[in-house]
């Protein structure tokens, strides 16, 4: 086959045997130059000119001989004259395109590009081919003579010239030419026409084409789309045109022909200028309305901020004296700082740079230089400006001048406790002991002020109660700090010197009472709490008489208590066994330390001297509280640091402080029992002894015998100081403590110790209801039957029901607590319900119940259902009284705080009958009727949501109604299907009310978990953050958003931890760490040790450790005082235990058992493996060193002695030596021996020879 098709009928040259068949190719006749002539008659067909009215055939179009017409000449002329012209148009363009085709790489895919060297012997080979030969004949004269189409005019349809001239340049080089090969772009690798299984095409060269970059798109979250968002927007806005009745074909533009050309005049005489340049050129300027009007929306926000700027300028001029307006307008720099370009230089001119924080606080420092230059008595500004410049002061310099502003304001209580928080928060100057002793002077100066000592600085309004929240702030300082024996030493002291202060010092200074009651304080005297405490004023009478007539007790042999084993498992890793070890003596040792006279001790024999609290640890921080209420919930407070549920909520100034474990979030039985159970308004403050881990389940177990004694003896010693509803509410107090620990039995199944618990507590209800004053108290009777039905005595709490409702006799709607009684009656009986073996019974008791409440006949018990005619009348009872209630409390004038308590019990009592009765939207409409009049009282129309006009106790009144709505609306969803919709409602309406109620948002936080969607919730949190003060709701929100994160990986991990991604995580991780973010910028939350601890769990809880540790030390700079923090950090962290506990001891935090005590702990503990200190077991060598105890080393000896005791449970442990086999082996033999076989060494160092002796006999007798 030819390699052109126009030679396809040339025969091949005969084969040479010498020929090779590689080169067969090479003699192929359309390389012959000569032989064209030849073979052009077989290839070319005659064209003539197409003649008209004929088609033009698809043929090859050639030159005519010589003797053609002179048409044919002159065509020929004219083609060879434009022909010149070309090249010479070739020869200009050259240049230009050399310099094109070496810049390109190559214009084909398919072929490899040649060198320039390689074009010009193509180029010339192509010039010497268009050449003719000397031996050319008429063929080669039609060469000669062409014919462009361009020159026929009466060429039409299809015409092409195929070029016949061979190129030698075929001869020398592999390819073409490659100006003769078209361009193109390959699409792929693939080819037509090939099975792609089995063949392939292998492309020579690489790809010459550029790569197409694909653009990344950018999210939201970079840096770049970061920075625009900063940017300010622009308002469009856009002129409204008439609509016109025919759409036109485009939108009209606005264009420079639509303004209205200047008129020519002698300064304009071409009317080339504008009005402006016009104006310009006259001398004259744009005219007022003109230069007022901004050109744009930028421009006009600018304008209007300096409008704000020149008239809060001008407010100050005139009102220096304002210090709200000052305040108002530093506030005002915010704003300003959000503006771009407000202080531009130039106008239009807009700042780029980015606007520092710096920037910000130095402008508001000066506007608050001249606020105090014009207000230098004024303390709120100088507050403001000290606050201000924390940001960029050392904190030598911030402290200095705080020091001036105290020493000036001495009688300020606000700023007393600013510069205490302030002082409590700086880790690199915060000590224990300084931040105690200051707490001490500021006491002591306010009470001096108030004494009237000081006579330059008057006692201002309220300082007895912010006196009362600094003691409490610093008693939860020193409980957080581990330091628990000071504080319950604070207490014992504040309560002598108030209730018990002698008549002949009450009038003295505070100062004067304080040195009056440091004797009593050193005498070893019983302090509160103590068994046989008579008080400060017994002791001073009986001194005056000559002393007290010192008589030797019984020498009664108490039961021993209950060892608690420290080191349970020595194999454990060292960090858990000081972790261990710590907080259980932090559980034990939380009472300060008395010499035992009857044991002839002294203070030399205290193990741990910082147990020992001196008269100078309590003496500066005693205070005189005058005001009964005060004095009442100073008992509160302390019944609240030992664990008792006494209803205290401290002060607004301290609550947050003492936050410190995650008992907020925990329901207790609510869920169980959401009518009955006792869920306190407030906690998450831990009691004295407690440094539990953070997710350890609080419930109240108690403190152990000594801890129980202790708090049996304080209610003993304050209830006879309190009559009445305060002595009403210490007895429900306590039972209530007891009944807590009746519940955790219950809890635990721990049926031994319920039985023993559940006997106490009856004894105790049981002894306080003989007391006359206690026969009538309903709180008792109702306290004692709820514990018999926890205990499953069901009947008999019946009973004890019956028994108090029938000493009633006639009483009305009116009595508070009969209406408690028989609600909690009724609702026990409803909740019976729930249990599987139920009756049936239960809601016609409980209907029966509140019906006698109404009606003026003796009670009855229960006997059979009840009348409907009752019911009618119950029903209108309940409606008279409620009108009648709601017109008395929500008068003109202030309620009584009795007439408030019956509403709130008659509206529980009425929508808990309707309830029975009726259904679930009888009991809503009594709660919609009351929630609206009494929200019309607290909050009146136009009013804020802070700003509450009614009286405390009617706010109370609405949030215990809204209590108990939502209560009933969880129980009808326990035992009937029903929407969530209400209850969220209700839960919303009312959260944002009352923000800080924490009930409230555990239900709203477990009511919300049961939705898919978090979107709704999320947007509630967001808007009550944004709006609320309390920091209770950054803190549920978080616990929402945490436990909806555990809930999508309980999901998505199933069997051995395998992620199945069937709900998104979206982001949770990233959203949780931004609401703790976003938290601990607030003051109250930078300040919470609870929020902190938070942090730092659930970022561990992330395997973050390096984000951790930095957490956990900024948490050691906002506080550095709670010691849970650092125990967390050793649980976390065990790597860097001995850096945590350096730290402890600089900050001067109690530490308990120090490593050095651990470390000799544990050298004792090793042997026991080897079985030489139990008795019973082989003995140690001679050679072997056998620990003694020594009395120069008595306090730690001691403590491993009482180790080893609590170790070894089959045998009595005993320290030893080997000369001690005699006594040893005889126990062996079976001989139970004498206390004086042992050597008296022994029996008098060791404190526990009656236990050990004790134990002889049975250790022989097994």
């Amino acid at each position: 086959m030819a390699l052109f098709p126009a030679f396809a009928g040339v025969s091949e040259a005969p084969d040479g045997g010498s020929s090779r068949k590689e080169l067969d190719w090479l003699s192929n006749p359309s390389f012959c130059v000569g032989s064209l002539p030849s073979l052009s008659h077989q290839t070319e067909e005659p064209t003539a000119l197409v003649s008209e009215g004929a088609p033009l055939p698809r043929s090859s179009l050639k030159s005519e001989p010589a003797d053609e017409s002179d048409t044919d000449q002159k065509l020929i002329q004219t083609s060879r004259k434009k022909k010149k012209e070309r090249k010479k148009k070739r020869k200009h363009q050259h240049h230009r395109k050399t310099k094109r085709r070496r810049r390109q790489s190559g214009s084909s895919e398919s072929e490899p590009n040649t060198d320039s060297a390689e074009d010009g012997p193509s180029r010339g080979s192509r010039r010497a081919s268009e050449k003719p030969g000397p031996g050319s004949n008429s063929a080669a004269e039609t060469g000669r003579r062409l014919v462009w189409l361009e020159d026929v005019q009466a060429v039409s349809g299809e015409t092409f010239r195929t070029d016949k001239k061979p190129d030698p340049a075929n001869w020398e080089y592999k390819s073409l030419y490659r100006g003769d090969i078209a361009r193109y772009r390959r699409k792929g690798d693939s080819c037509l026409g090939i099975n792609p299984k089995k063949q392939c095409i292998s492309w020579e060269g690489a790809s010459t084409g550029k790569k197409r970059t694909r653009k990344h798109v950018e999210r939201y979250f970079t840096k770049k789309s970061v920075g625009l968002m900063n940017i300010d927007s622009v308002a469009i806005t856009s002129e409204t045109a008439s609509p016109s009745a025919e759409p036109g074909p485009f939108i009209p533009v606005k264009d420079s022909d639509d303004v209205t050309a200047p008129v020519a005049a002698w300064l304009n005489p071409l009317g080339v200028y504008d009005q402006s340049t016009t104006q310009w050129l006259q001398g004259q300027g744009p005219s007022e309305q003109e230069s007022k009007q901004p050109d744009s929306q930028a421009d006009r926000e600018s304008a209007a901020l300096k409008a704000k700027v020149e008239e809060f300028n001008r407010k100050v001029r005139e009102n220096p004296c304002d210090t709200q307006l000052w305040m108002a307008f530093v506030a005002f720099q915010d704003e300003v700082m959000r503006c771009p370009g407000l202080y531009a230089i130039e106008d239009g001119e807009r700042e780029t740079r980015k606007k520092s924080l710096r920037l910000l606080l130095e402008k508001k420092l000066a506007v608050l230089e001249r606020a105090v230059e014009s207000n230098p008595s004024s303390v709120e500004l100088k507050l403001a400006k000290l606050q201000l410049c924390a940001e960029f002061w050392e904190p030598s310099a911030l402290l200095k001048e705080w020091q001036k502003l105290i020493f000036l304001h001495p009688n300020n209580t606000a700023l007393w406790q600013k510069y205490l928080l302030f002082c409590q928060s700086q880790f690199s100057t915060f000590s224990v002991s300084k931040i105690h002793n200051l707490y001490g002077k500021c006491l002591s100066t306010l009470s001096a002020v108030k004494d009237g000592s000081v006579l330059s600085h008057p006692a201002l309004p309220g300082t007895e109660e912010a006196m009362f929240a600094l003691f409490l702030q610093q008693c939860h300082f020193l409980r957080q700090a581990g330091h628990s024996e000071k504080a319950v030493a604070l207490f014992q002291a504040m309560i002598d010197f108030t209730f018990f202060k002698p008549d002949s010092v009450r009038d003295l200074p505070t100062k004067v009472q304080v040195e009056f009651f440091e004797p009593f304080w050193d005498s070893g005297e019983p302090r509160a709490g103590e068994k046989g405490a008579r008080g400060w004023r017994a002791w001073m009478h009986q001194q005056e008489r000559g002393g007290w007539v010192v008589i030797n007790p019984d020498e009664e042999e108490d039961e021993p208590e209950e060892d608690d084993q420290e080191i349970k498992d020595k194999t454990l890793p060292r960090w858990r066994i000081w972790l261990a070890a710590e907080r259980s003596r932090d559980h034990r040792h939380w009472r300060p330390w008395r010499p035992d006279k009857s044991k002839k001790q002294t203070e030399d024999d205290c193990e741990d001297p910082e147990r020992q609290v001196l008269f100078d640890d309590v003496g500066q921080s005693l205070i005189r509280l005058c005001s009964p209420d005060l004095q009442f919930r100073l008992v509160e407070a302390f019944l609240q640091v030992l664990g008792v549920p006494s209803g205290f909520t401290p002060p607004a100034s301290c609550l947050y402080l003492a936050l410190d474990e995650n008992s907020i979030f925990e329901n207790g039985l609510y869920d169980e029992k959401p009518l009955t159970s006792f869920s306190p308004l407030f906690s998450g403050v831990s009691s004295v002894g407690r440094m539990d881990p953070l997710g350890c389940r609080r419930w109240t177990r108690g403190h152990g015998r000594e801890g129980e004694d202790f708090i049996r003896n304080i209610f003993h010693l304050v209830m006879p100081l309190f009559s009445g509803k305060e002595k009403s509410q210490l007895c429900f107090s306590w039972l209530q403590y007891e009944i807590a620990k009746v519940i955790w039995c219950l809890h635990t199944k721990n049926k031994k110790r319920l039985k023993s618990q559940g006997k106490n507590c009856k004894k105790l209800a049981k002894n306080l209801l003989k007391e006359p004053e206690n026969r009538n108290n309903f709180c008792l009777w109702k306290q004692y039957a709820h514990l018999e039905w926890l205990l499953g005595n069901t009947e008999d709490s019946r009973k004890v029901f019956d028994t108090a409702l029938s000493l009633v006799g006639s009483r009305d709607l009116k009595d508070h607590e009969l209406c408690e009684l028989s609600l909690l009656y009724a609702q026990l009986e409803v909740e019976t319900e729930l249990s599987p073996d139920s009756t049936g019974s239960a809601t016609a008791r409980a209907v029966h119940v509140l019906t006698r409440l109404t009606e003026s006949s003796p009670y009855a018990p229960y006997t059979g259902q009840v009348l409907a005619v009752h019911i009618l009348k119950a029903r209108k009872a309940y409606e008279h009284a409620l009108q009648d209630s709601l017109s008395e409390s929500c008068g003109p004038t202030p309620a009584p705080v009795p007439s408030v308590s019956c509403l709130i019990s008659l509206v529980r009592c009425f929508m808990l009958f309707q309830y029975l009765t009726v259904g679930i939207d009888a009991a809503v409409r009594v709660y919609e009727q009351v929630f609206a009049k009494l929200k019309e009282c607290v909050f009146p129309e136009g009013s804020g949501l802070e700003d509450r006009a009614g009286s405390p106790s009617l706010s109370g009144a609405l949030e215990a109604v809204t209590l108990m709505h939502t209560s009933l609306l969880q129980f009808h969803m326990r035992v009937s299907v029903y929407p969530l919709a209400p209850l969220r409602e209700a839960l919303s309406e009312a959260l944002q009310l009352y923000p800080g109620n924490q009930v409230l948002w555990r239900s709203y936080v477990q009511v919300q978990n049961k939705s898919h969607s978090a979107s709704k919730t999320r947007r509630f949190f967001a808007a009550i953050t944004r709006s609320a003060k309390p920091l209770e709701p950054w803190l549920f929100a978080i616990e929402a958003e945490k436990t909806r994160r555990r809930l999508v990986e309980t999901v998505q991990r199933v069997g051995g931890g395998e992620v199945h991604s069937t709900i998104p995580e979206t982001g949770l991780t990233h959203r949780i760490t931004a609401l703790f973010e976003n938290a601990l910028r607030r003051d109250d939350g930078s300040q919470c040790p609870l929020l902190w601890r938070m942090y730092l769990n659930f970022l561990v809880s992330l395997g973050n450790t390096d984000r951790s540790k930095g957490v956990f030390y900024r948490a050691l700079q906002k506080c550095p005082w709670a010691k849970a923090l650092y125990l967390d950090a050793v649980e976390h962290f065990p790597n860097a235990m001995q850096e945590v506990l350096d730290l402890m001891t600089e900050k001067e935090l109690r530490v308990r058992l120090p490593l050095e005590e651990l470390e000799l702990l544990l050298e004792v503990l090793a042997p026991l493996g080897q079985g030489w200190l139990c008795l019973g077991e082989e003995l140690p060598p001679p050679s072997v060193p056998c620990p003694r105890t020594d009395t120069g080393r008595r306090s730690l000896w001691t403590e491993a002695k009482d180790t080893l005791m609590c170790q070894v449970k089959p045998y009595t442990g005993l320290l030893f030596s080997p000369r001690d086999n005699m006594a040893v082996s005889r126990l062996r033999e079976g001989s139970p021996g004498e206390l004086s076989d042992f050597p008296t060494a022994i029996l008098n160092d060791c404190p526990l020879a009656p236990r050990i002796c004790r134990g002889i006999p049975d250790r022989a007798s097994r």
